[in-house]
């Protein structure tokens, strides 16, 4: 950089000195000889210049690519740790434009501060300094006042503007929202023909992000004009000085050659310092959200002296106890009022209840998703909540009762139960899922896209998908929340007596809504409106004649009611 600037203020002193040396009284010896070597000099000195610049960036790419790819990644790191209710509350359009434009606003606060704003202060201090050396001290006031005015009606403008940048950052992020939260459910779209209606909707927020685009536009206008006055009134002073040296005999032709040239050069890197400026606020603005991002606060952390999680026979799956667990997403809003309950070691126990009882929010707060209100949750004696996260999960496997796969391809859905697996693995879990003949049937195989959400596939099929996924992780702890809910009566049958061999060595949680599928389950409970009602075997719960024997006289007059034996 030093060597840039140095090489960049030479050019007008070489440039000077050629132009006197081509006074009309130098002798034709000196003519021939002096203008050669320093159009040499001259020549290489712009080449230097640029050879410094290119040299400096070369140089200094690592440094800046590092540093957005090490944001990005913090960024992308603290999503993840955040809680499922951060998640849930999220809408994915609007977080993935922030942290496009803030890696990408690093990027700019990088670059632009080491190559522009530090260079150009320093050549401002060459030029200055040359000036008041060798020249009246007027030339040096004239460029100071010029270079402060400069600076602060650039200062005093841009962080106006700053605020419309906010604007459209605001207007920016709701329209993508709408956009991408409209596309991402396309099908809801077409069932009830609203193509217009979201067309109509994308547009007004469209319409305000037009208006303030405007409006930051006309300022941006102003702005360089203003600056280009400002620049232009120096220039003039500059120029009339040096002007007026030559006539007075002062300063030679060459002399006003190069305050010229000077000024150029000057002003040049000073108006782009006016951009650097406005694009440093703006990125500031732009980073302002994806730093929002990462001031999220984690609501469920690892306390500080978490140990992991140690199951005393992984080959039968740990005892699971809650234990006067009451849990609430909204305060106002109980949602588990005292419930006590123990899943032995190698045993199956299924929950059943109406909908909104608070059968799926155990499984949330078994993978520690959220903490218990008060109570606690125990596996294998040793309390969730003092167990590192990543230990507790790798614990569990879990069949969705709604299974969203990765836009990928069907072998990677499967794999993602355990990444390093071998192919024999993949198609072995595939094969237990009831999954290998529908995957030989397709043309491409295990390489099959399941598009986005896997809305390629049918319901059964992303459901067994899931199964064969939760097949290959081969966990301890087993989580089956509707495992079937979406498959027809015969896989059904097939794949409860796969599941049911699956759970014989592990510790098995199920949530299910068909009594049918459950019968065979150790114990059974009851959730009513978050409380424990009812709990014993299938025959013993019907023997007593409570709720869980009307629920399962009302699915036995269903007319899609399976029975399996």
């Amino acid at each position: 950089m030093v060597l840039a600037k140095f090489a960049n203020l030479g050019v007008p002193i070489v440039l000077k000195d050629l132009v006197n040396a081509l006074d009309v009284n130098t002798v034709a010896g000196t003519l021939l000889v002096v203008p050669i070597s320093l159009i040499l000099g001259y020549g290489l000195l712009r080449l230097s210049t640029s050879l410094f610049t290119e040299l400096r960036e070369a140089l200094f790419a690592r440094v800046t690519q590092h540093a957005v790819r090490q944001i990005a990644l913090n960024v992308f790191n603290h999503l993840h740790r955040l809680s499922l209710n951060f998640h849930l509350s999220r809408q994915t359009g609007g977080v993935s434009r922030d942290i496009e434009r803030g890696t990408r606003a690093i990027q700019t606060l990088v670059s632009f501060s080491l190559y522009s704003i530090f260079p150009t202060f320093f050549e401002f201090a060459l030029v200055l300094g040359y000036l008041a050396i060798f020249y009246d001290i007027w030339f040096s006031v004239i460029t100071l006042v010029a270079l402060v005015l400069y600076i602060i009606f650039t200062v005093v403008v841009t962080e106006w503007r700053t605020n419309l940048r906010r604007t459209m950052n605001q207007l920016d992020t709701r329209a993508n929202q709408k956009a991408i939260d409209s596309l991402l459910n396309f099908e809801t779209v077409k069932y009830f023909g609203n193509e217009a209606f979201e067309t109509r909707r994308y547009d007004q927020s469209m319409q305000q992000y037009q208006k303030a685009a405007i409006i930051s536009q006309q300022s941006l206008a102003a702005l360089n004009l203003g600056q280009q006055i400002i620049i232009s009134i120096g220039l003039v002073l500059i120029v009339w000085r040096a002007a007026a040296g030559v006539a007075n005999g002062s300063l030679t032709l060459g002399d006003l050659v190069l305050v010229n040239t000077l000024m150029i050069q000057l002003y040049m890197p000073l108006n782009f310092l006016g951009v650097v400026y406005r694009e440093l606020k703006q990125s500031t603005a732009d980073i302002d959200r994806m730093f929002g991002l990462l001031n999220e606060q984690q609501e469920i952390n690892d306390s500080p002296n978490a140990s992991t999680l140690v199951i005393d026979d992984p080959n039968r799956g740990p005892s699971i106890t809650f234990d006067k667990v009451c849990f609430s997403y909204d305060k106002q809003r109980p949602i588990l009022k005292d419930i006590s309950f123990t899943i032995p070691a190698g045993t199956t126990t299924a929950v059943v209840g109406r909908s909104g009882a608070g059968k799926s929010t155990l499984s949330r707060l078994l993978f520690r998703f959220y903490d218990v209100s008060s109570g606690r949750i125990l596996v294998d004696g040793q309390d969730v909540r003092q167990v590192t996260q990543a230990s507790l999960r790798q614990a569990i496997g879990i069949v969705p009762q709604d299974t969203v796969l990765f836009n990928d391809t069907v072998g990677y859905n499967i794999r993602y139960g355990r990444p390093e697996a071998t192919d024999a693995d993949m198609k072995a879990a595939a094969k237990a899922a009831q999954l290998d003949a529908f995957i030989e049937s397709l043309p491409q195989g295990y390489e099959t896209p399941v598009g986005e959400r896997g809305l390629k596939l049918s319901g059964g099929e992303k459901q067994r998908l899931a199964i064969a996924r939760t097949l290959l992780k081969n966990p301890a702890i087993l989580v089956f929340d509707e495992a079937t809910s979406a498959l027809d009566s015969r896989t059904e049958r097939a794949l409860q007596t796969e599941l049911w061999k699956l759970a014989r060595n592990r510790s098995t949680l199920i949530i299910a809504h068909r009594l049918s599928t459950i019968v065979h389950a150790d114990q059974i409970l009851v959730i009513d409106h978050g409380e424990l009602i009812e709990h014993g075997t299938h025959e013993s719960l019907l023997a007593s004649g409570g709720t869980y024997a009307q629920m399962w006289q009302m699915q036995l007059s269903e007319p899609d009611h399976v029975e399996i034996n």
